[in-house]
């Protein structure tokens, strides 16, 4: 069990020690019972300038994650087709745009702060929301911060929550971390999240990986939507 549990990105960044630090956690991991799936800030604005490094992107394009968030594509459109198919309720999160919302002292991180384009904020047409969707805007990193998140996870009794989208350290991670503390299980799926920093990528998978959530990945969750969908049509 102990090396499936660690057989993930981070391989090649964390050392033997921190393993041996980390031990404590090991544990079974699993898609649990009643699942949603959350799409955390999958808009235009994280694939402008095309799958190019983060690097080169960076005058022009700061916000991309560049070629990180091209590599996510394929994976998390299988993930919306199997978790479809299995008749998950599905959420997405993205930036509130509307000027009265957005007072000049609530920012969602210390960066400074671009021009605002509402179309930078619209869902990417890959991920397309269909009409029984629910999308959530918001103005800090978590989806669960100042929003009814909670209120419709509650009324459709999920217990599970399968999170994919950007940026792993901010508000991928802001949102895992909430959905924990309010009681969730929560699966991570590798392959469909991403940052611009892939060193901030890994480290943050496994740091939550070991403390909050369950990283999984997208063939396994796949395998289990699946079954799920068979159960379903059965």
């Amino acid at each position: 069990m102990t090396d499936q549990f660690e057989d993930h990105c981070w391989k090649d960044v964390v050392t033997p020690d921190l393993l041996e630090i980390y031990a404590s956690y090991r544990r079974k991991v699993f898609v649990g019972a009643n699942p949603a799936l959350l799409a955390i800030d999958l808009y235009e604005l994280v694939y402008r300038g095309g799958p190019r490094s983060p690097a080169e992107l960076v005058k022009t394009h700061p916000s991309s994650c560049g070629e990180y968030a091209y590599a996510a594509v394929e994976p998390t459109k299988r993930l919306f087709a199997a978790a479809r198919a299995a008749g998950l309720p599905i959420f997405y999160s993205t930036g509130d745009v509307r000027a009265e919302s957005r007072p000049s002292l609530v920012t969602a991180t210390k960066r400074n702060k671009p021009p605002l384009d509402p179309a930078d904020f619209a869902i990417r047409p890959d991920f397309k929301p269909q009409p029984q969707d629910v999308v959530i805007t918001k103005q800090r990193a978590s989806a669960f911060f100042g929003t009814p998140l909670v209120a419709h996870l509650t009324q459709l009794g999920v217990q599970t929550l399968i999170i994919c989208g950007e940026s792993t350290s901010g508000c991928v991670r802001a949102s895992a971390v909430d959905a924990y503390s309010h009681g969730y299980h929560v699966v991570l799926v590798e392959e469909c999240c991403f940052d611009r920093s892939l060193l901030s990528h890994k480290v943050n998978l496994f740091d939550m990986h070991h403390k909050y959530c369950d990283v999984m990945h997208v063939s396994e969750v796949i395998a289990h939507l699946d079954s799920m969908a068979m159960k379903k049509a059965s």
